[in-house]
């Protein structure tokens, strides 16, 4: 027989063996719910206790959340309940009841225990699938009553028995006799369980904040993070935004590429879009305090296309939470799950915060000791390059030019043209670009290309193979293949036949060769550096040099000044090579006198720094004591013939008068005495003296003036 209404009690009055009995087994049922220590134990000594008087087959504990509305188990009866097997027994243990449907609704306005047939209730609209479940196992009623805490529903206990008739009213008055003691024991466990959680949490954060402490990299953090996340709940990292040096843009810091399995283009397309903070969802994460949630189903219903990438997840929830160190924001973090604490979320998004801070801030440490060590390489560089390639001593105006025009080439692979007169120094300034350049770890090679016979050459620069031509009994390598990813330095290249030259020419342009007598082609990457000290254009006018190889050679011309100009250097240089030879001569020789100097001053140096340098090793042999007092200068100056500025189409009182002040000039202005322009005239001072005068030459013609 079916019953429309619940049976809502209607305690009879009750015998005193009966209220006897009451009593003892609510003392009973006191005394066990004391000594419960975990929830797990709280309905086995409840449902074994009340089992001694009472018929029903098991019972079930549900607590309320009145902000989603609903009721979800709390408690299970694990030895008891028949529908544990029941194929949705794993979905109804983690599933969230209406309570607004008829039934729970019945429950919540009795004054007591309310007991109901199943067949009745459970094909009604919106009851909860638990009651059909029940009775597909058996369960024909359920005995419901509400649990207290503060005058306020928490929770429900569900009983449930397969013999309709078993909730008498002695059972049901013994239920409500108990609810208040089972209540307390209820709310006492919630509130256990919220402290452990809450140590939990605690701890979890303290490990995790040890674990963060260790990180100096992105993918340690990556790494820590996708750990810690993997323990909260099935959290997923979406993304880390991480605001620009601009204040106004977010780039993608980190997120994690599995997430989205088949819409990983989609989502590379979309984490790889520059925002802004003004984007809706971004700045309304920057502004909140606690973080925002945002629920998938209904992203999607607004319009919210990220949210479509969000479902494919199969998550119900969005998290996102600013990323802050202080008051100032550095980022986003977006999270997917079900279910997240809040407390816990907020810990690890600071201790994440913090770590990226940290992070951020070893980036610009090293990127600034990257910029110093940078910079102090190209100082050293510079220092090498400009003011020290190793031998090379002058840092008069004239040299000058040529470190600045050295610098600017040497670390590119530009072909250098170096001009000059013979003792310039060519060679010094070769060897100083290739130095300087990004081939300085293998050796420089070098051909003096006067110094070897017209038929030699070809196999000198390019090789030849065994049996090329008579006496060629062994393969030979030539200079370029030894200069391959090197530099080659060809001297006095204007005394290259025509034949080698044209040669020459095709394996500049080709960057490969043949040997002699060979069939293979061979590449080579060689930096060239050519020198001459004669006038090449010249050459070319006269058909002594190709026009199209000068043209290839004279990309950066580098051209060094005589010696005779570049005066400010000359004791500089002697000064060098002093110390050089009397070192290597065993000689103490500390300084030349000044009357040396004003010797060297004024001697033109047809022969420039290399002849320099040999009358320095010549007298410092034939100095006796530590200072340089006498240098052998020849008395023959040689400054007219090396100097061909002279116009042919001045008189002879004009070329006489610019001489003698040419002359004035290297010596300092002295007239007489060793040194003096007398001397390197070989005129008599008396002599010299009235010269000047006729010719109305003043110091001011002789004397540089600042």
């Amino acid at each position: 027989m079916k019953r429309d209404k619940p049976q809502v009690p209607q305690l009879p009055v009750l015998s005193q063996a009966v209220l006897e009995q009451e009593r003892k087994m609510l003392l009973d049922l006191g005394n066990d719910i004391t000594r419960v220590r975990d929830k797990n134990d709280l309905l086995f000594l409840f449902s074994r206790r009340l089992k001694r008087y009472f018929y029903f087959t098991h019972t079930i504990i549900t607590l309320i959340d009145e902000k989603a509305g609903t009721y979800t188990p709390f408690l299970l009866d694990n030895e008891s309940s028949p529908i544990r097997k029941h194929p949705m027994y794993p979905e109804l243990i983690q599933a969230h009841f209406r309570l607004n449907e008829p039934f729970i609704q019945a429950v919540l306005q009795a004054e007591g225990p309310v007991s109901f047939l199943l067949e009745d209730i459970m094909d009604q609209p919106g009851s909860p699938v638990f009651l059909k479940v029940n009775y597909e196992k058996g369960v024909r009623e359920i005995l419901m009553t509400k649990i207290m805490m503060e005058d306020k529903p928490m929770g429900f206990i569900h009983m449930y028995t397969d013999k309709p008739g078993s909730f008498t009213h002695e059972f049901k008055s013994v239920i409500n006799g108990i609810v208040p003691q089972l209540s307390g024991a209820v709310s006492n466990i919630i509130k256990n369980e919220e402290i452990h959680k809450t140590e939990r949490e605690k701890s979890f954060l303290l490990d995790f904040s040890n674990e963060i402490a260790l990180v100096r990299s992105q993918t340690d953090l990556q790494a820590a993070i996708f750990k810690v996340l993997d323990k909260t709940m099935g959290t997923k990292l979406a993304m880390i935004r991480l605001i620009d040096d601009d204040n106004i843009h977010l780039s993608t810091f980190m997120c994690d590429p599995t997430l989205f399995g088949g819409t990983k283009a989609t989502f590379d397309q979309m984490s790889n879009r520059k925002i802004t903070i003004e984007e809706p969802y971004t700045s309304k994460v920057l502004a909140s305090r606690e973080g925002l949630i945002f629920n998938v189903a209904e992203e999607i219903s607004s319009g919210n296309d990220y949210a479509k990438l969000w479902a494919t997840t199969g998550l119900k929830n969005m998290y996102s939470f600013p990323l802050r160190v202080g008051d100032r924001n550095i980022g986003t973090i977006w999270l997917l799950a079900n279910k997240l604490s809040k407390l816990l979320l907020k810990g690890i998004c600071a201790q994440i915060s913090i770590a990226i801070a940290n992070i951020q801030a070893n980036e610009k440490l090293l990127a600034y000791k990257k910029q110093l060590e940078d910079e102090n390489d190209y100082l050293k560089e510079q220092i090498r390059t400009f003011y020290n390639f190793s031998e090379i001593v002058g840092n008069g105006a004239a040299m000058q030019e040529v470190y600045r025009l050295v610098s600017l080439v040497a670390t590119s692979g530009t072909t250098v043209l170096v001009l000059g007169e013979t003792g310039t120094g060519k060679e010094l300034i070769a060897r100083a670009i290739h130095n300087a350049s990004t081939r300085r770890d293998k050796l420089m090679v070098k051909v003096n290309c006067a110094a070897l016979p017209a038929n030699l050459i070809e196999s000198e620069l390019f090789g030849h193979e065994r049996g090329a031509f008579t006496g060629a009994t062994d393969r030979h390598i030539g200079k370029f293949e030894l200069a391959n990813h090197s530099t080659l330095f060809l001297d006095e290249i204007g005394e290259l036949p025509l034949e080698a030259q044209a040669k020459l020419l095709r394996v500049i342009q080709e960057r490969e060769l043949e040997r002699i007598g060979g069939k293979q082609t061979i590449k080579v990457d060689v930096r060239l550096i050519a020198a001459t000290n004669r006038h090449l254009e010249e050459a070319v006018r006269k058909g002594q040099f190709r026009e199209d190889l000068y043209y290839r050679l004279n990309v950066f011309p580098v051209t060094l000044p005589p010696l005779r100009d570049r005066p400010e250097d000359i004791a500089p240089l002697a000064n060098f090579f002093v110390q050089k030879y009397a070192r290597n001569a065993g000689r103490k020789i500390s300084q030349i006198a000044p009357g040396a100097i004003q010797q060297l001053n004024s001697y033109s140096w047809p022969g420039n720094v290399r002849e320099l340098e040999h009358l320095i090793e010549r007298s410092v042999l034939l100095s006796p004591d530590g200072i340089l007092k006498d240098i052998d200068i020849p008395r023959k100056s040689m400054a007219v013939q090396q100097n061909p500025a002279y116009p042919t189409n001045r008189s002879l009182e004009e070329m006489e008068r610019s001489y003698i002040i040419e002359v004035l000039k290297r010596c300092g202005g002295k007239i007489s005495g060793g040194g003096g322009a007398a001397e390197v005239l070989q005129v008599p001072g008396n002599t010299l003296h009235s010269k000047i005068k006729k010719l109305g030459i003043t110091k001011a013609d002789y004397f540089a003036r600042n």
